[in-house]
C-alpha cells in the first residue's frame, strides 16, 4: 500500500517515512502543501498522512481540493495540541481522522489500519487468487495454507499483482506503484525481486503463477508457465 506523507518538518517527516517503510508501506514525501497536493492527484494513494499547518497551502486546503474533484482517498490529520479548531475544519472538509502531536507510532500504525479498512469496497482487507491469499492489514501472505516468508517489499509486489491478475504489468508501472518516486529507474532491483517472490510461491506450491513476459513485463496468473 502507499502512504503520501505531508509534513514540513524535516525531522518528522523522515521519522514518518522510516517507520512506514519498516512496516512495508511505500512511501512518498511532500515537504509543502503545493507539492503535496500535486502528487496526491497525479499519483494514487491509499492513505495521506496530512500535516495542518503546511507552507504553500494548508492542509486544510489539499482535503477540500482532493474532495471537490471528488479524490476519495482516506485522510489523517496530524495536528499541534492546540489546533482544535482546525480539526474541527478538516473534519467537516472531509478528513477522515487526526492524530495530535506529539503521538506515539503504535497509534499511528493502528489508527492507518483503521483507516485502510474503512475504504470500501474498492480497498478489501483480503485478497484471493487460486490458492494464494493476502491479510493487506496484517501483512500476511499464505500458499495453501502455508505461510509466505516475504520482506516488506516482497509482500508489496505481491499485493500489486493480486491486484492485477491476468494482465501484463510493466516494470516502469512496478517502480511508479511499488517503489518511491525517487527509485533509479536504471537498477535490476524490481527484476531481482520479483525472482525472489517468484521463488517463495514455487516453493510453497507446484504452479509458479508469477511469469515474465519478456521485454514487456511480468503476468499473475495460473496455469501458463514461462
Amino acid at each position: 500500500m502507499r502512504i503520501l506523507v505531508v509534513e514540513d518538518d524535516k525531522k518528522v517527516a523522515s521519522f514518518l517515512d522510516k517507520g512506514l517503510r519498516e512496516e512495508g508501506y511505500s512511501v512518498d514525501v511532500a515537504h509543502d502543501g503545493t507539492d503535496g497536493l500535486m502528487k496526491a492527484h497525479v499519483h494514487e494513494y491509499d492513505l495521506l498522512l496530512l500535516d495542518i499547518m503546511l507552507p504553500g497551502k494548508s492542509g486544510l486546503e489539499i482535503v477540500r481540493d482532493l474532495r471537490s474533484k471528488e479524490k476519495t482517498v482516506p485522510v489523517l490529520l496530524l495536528t499541534a495540541r492546540d489546533a482544535r479548531e482546525d480539526v474541527v475544519l478538516g473534519l467537516d472538509a472531509g478528513a477522515d481522522d487526526y492524530l495530535t502531536k506529539p503521538f506515539g507510532f503504535d497509534e499511528l500504525l493502528a489508527r492507518i489500519r483503521a483507516l485502510l479498512r474503512r475504504g470500501g469496497a474498492s480497498r478489501p482487507d483480503r485478497l484471493l487468487y487460486d490458492d494464494v491469499e493476502l491479510d493487506r492489514v496484517k501483512h500476511v501472505a499464505l500458499r495453501a495454507g502455508r505461510r509466505l516468508d516475504l520482506t516488506p517489499k516482497e509482500f508489496q509486489l505481491l499485493e500489486f499483482f493480486m491486484l492485477n491478475p491476468e494482465r501484463v504489468v510493466r516494470r516502469t508501472e512496478l517502480l511508479e506503484k511499488v517503489w518511491d518516486l525517487n527509485f533509479d529507474p536504471m537498477s535490476n532491483v524490481v527484476d531481482v525481486h520479483v525472482g525472489h517472490v517468484r521463488r517463495k510461491l514455487r516453493e510453497t506450491g507446484s504452479d509458479p503463477l508469477l511469469q515474465t513476459v519478456r521485454g514487456v513485463g511480468y503476468l499473475f496468473q495460473k496455469g501458463e508457465t514461462e
